[in-house]
């Protein structure tokens, strides 16, 4: 049985810790964070996607979690899914992965395949990665194997998981492409090879790129529609009954998670750092989908003074503080934005989501309202920010005084954004 080694125990090396569990590999999960650690071995899970009785199942298989970096040692192969957030200047933070790749440098395991599967800006693998481990002694292609393979994992989404959803794979040689498919071809359906790691993490940033660009679209054409008096959510409901040449994206309060507010600026990042000139198409939709939280606020304050009403001293129900529907992860929440721009005018804040008991932002922490019925009714508007399947919302926006939709899933009693 060869044993795998997972560096970061997140919403990506978890999920794929319990694949190579079920594929029958002997799976360590490496994670700093000790509480993680000591959770994961006493059959708690902290990430959305799994459950507690599905880490019972995976311990039950042989998995283990562990804080220590000599688990490596013996590993067959080590692959590496930790953080790689935006720093304060706003350019990539490789922090974690330099220090991953570090520890598996100082244990490697002569013919270990190593793969990197945080996102990153392209050349990361071979410049960053390839020179830490020879700086340890060790040869590519005789003492290591290295590739790169983009997560895809969507959280909350009940129809792709790790199985179905392709894999793209590219590695610092062939024959480190070829481990690296193999291996990848033991837990997912389709493997994509392709030409070297940076066409893998090129593909990545592309991925989210496109989605970046063309929420940012109907960000702004929400804005001048408005203005315009036409009905965005029901032009995009005509337009995408076309069979092709069409795909409907839309509107909202901005962006999270961490993918489209963060990895599009890898990109960003790399071809100023290299070719000395801005990626303008990413730059303008960081800044279109950054001014919605600003324009949720800008278009409550008019709902409200349309009625006679000021923001400040009004009492708001935001109704969903995830960046996602049906999921408890908050990372880059507009939610978070939209509650400071209030609070800031003076408007008495209070929040109700299914999934978030507490909510920490701004060294601020409110308790979610216990009933949600109650909570509407004592509120003078309320704002839909992210739509739970747990809400009846046409029931809501018929109970609330004043209702902004910002999902454009309401039938009617509602301003939609």
């Amino acid at each position: 049985m060869r044993k795998v080694v997972v560096i970061g125990q997140g919403y990506v090396g978890l999920p794929l810790s319990e694949a190579l569990v079920e594929a029958g590999f002997k799976t360590v999960g490496l994670d700093l964070n000790r509480v993680v650690v000591d959770q994961l071995n006493s059959g708690n899970s902290h990430v959305d996607d799994i459950s507690d009785h599905t880490i019972s199942s995976m311990i039950a298989g042989g998995y283990l979690a562990s804080c220590d970096d000599s688990v490596i040692s013996d590993a067959d192969v080590i692959v590496i899914c930790v953080p790689t957030p935006l720093s304060a200047a706003g350019g990539p933070d490789l922090g974690a992965v330099e220090a991953a790749v570090k520890s598996v440098a100082e244990n490697l395991r002569p013919g270990c395949l190593v793969v990197l599967e945080s996102t990153t800006y392209p050349g990361t693998t071979e410049n960053l990665v390839l020179p830490i481990l020879e700086a340890y002694g060790h040869t590519l292609d005789t003492d290591f194997f290295l590739a790169f393979s983009p997560e895809r994992i969507d959280p909350g989404n009940k129809t792709f998981g790790l199985k179905n959803t392709p894999k793209v794979v590219g590695g610092a040689s062939n024959e480190s492409t070829q481990r690296a498919v193999e291996f990848y071809s033991c837990i997912v359906d389709t493997v994509v090879q392709v030409k070297g790691t940076k066409e893998a993490e090129t593909a990545k940033l592309l991925e989210n790129t496109y989605r970046h660009i063309n929420i940012a679209l109907m960000n702004e054409m929400a804005k001048f529609c408005h203005e315009l008096d036409i009905d965005l959510w029901e032009v995009i409901r005509a337009a995408k009954t076309k069979p092709f040449g069409f795909q409907a994206f839309y509107p909202g309060p901005g962006v999270g998670g961490h993918c489209i507010p963060i990895d599009p600026n890898y990109l960003s990042f790399e071809v100023e750092r290299n070719l000395g000139y801005p990626f303008r198409f990413v730059e303008l939709a960081q800044e279109i989908n950054n001014s919605m939280p600003r324009y949720v606020v800008d278009r409550l304050s008019d709902a409200l003074n349309s009625i006679g009403l000021p923001v400040k001293g009004t009492k708001v129900l935001l109704l969903g503080v995830t960046y996602k529907a049906d999921i408890s992860d908050q990372r880059e929440s507009p939610a978070v934005h939209v509650d400071k721009l209030l609070r800031n005018k003076g408007a008495d804040v209070i929040f109700h989501d299914p999934h978030v008991k507490s909510w920490v932002r701004d060294g601020l922490v409110s308790e979610s309202e216990s009933d949600l019925a109650s909570a509407v009714a004592a509120a003078q508007a309320v704002v839909l920010l992210q739509n739970h399947s747990v809400y009846d919302v046409d029931a809501i926006a018929e109970a609330s005084a004043l209702f902004f939709d910002t999902r454009g899933v309401t039938a009617k009693n509602s301003i939609k954004l």
